[in-house]
């Protein structure tokens, strides 16, 4: 974590999500470089930018992605927390106890040569699938994935009407 993010004062670092799905209702899965787990793209919220500005500051660094790669689908009603394992986190500088986020669903309008994880000066992630909708919330980290089933809940009816139109 960067000594620029925003850490509340119960101790959550607020960011964004990003769930990347096709016109088949798949989402985009990321495996991080360290090889620990696949999830969806996040990050922090700096001091000087709003959550939507970090969100496509986020699809670019982490996804290569530009604005124009995409169309926003939805947006989560309200941010969604979670606690890390005392293990992950941080004893220097303002305690962060876990994260608070606000989470978008954009659908990929471009071909998936757009994706260009190697564009990042320092990437996050060496690879990516489309999977299932669902199966995110089973594989991800288990302290995320509370979070994971609140996400893919409330964004399940704008997945199913947006591929609906392209698979039938």
């Amino acid at each position: 974590m960067a000594d620029q993010d925003i850490i509340d004062q119960k101790g959550y670092r607020r960011g964004v999500g990003i769930v990347v799905c096709d016109s088949r209702a798949r989402v985009l899965l990321a495996r991080r470089r360290d090889h620990r787990g696949w999830q969806f793209p996040q990050g922090g919220v700096r001091p000087d930018e709003s959550p939507r500005e970090a969100m496509y500051r986020e699809l670019k660094e982490e996804l290569g992605l530009d604005p124009a790669h995409v169309r926003e689908v939805a947006r989560m009603r309200s941010w969604v927390s979670y606690r890390l394992p005392a293990r992950h986190r941080r004893s220097a500088g303002p305690p962060c106890i876990g994260q608070k986020q606000l989470w978008w669903l954009l659908r990929l309008e471009s071909g998936d040569e757009a994706v260009r994880l190697e564009l990042a000066d320092e990437p996050e992630f060496d690879a990516w699938k489309w999977v299932d909708y669902w199966l995110p919330a089973r594989e991800v980290v288990f302290f995320k994935r509370a979070v994971y089933q609140q996400v893919l809940t409330e964004f399940e009816e704008s997945v199913a009407v947006r591929a609906a139109g392209s698979m039938r």
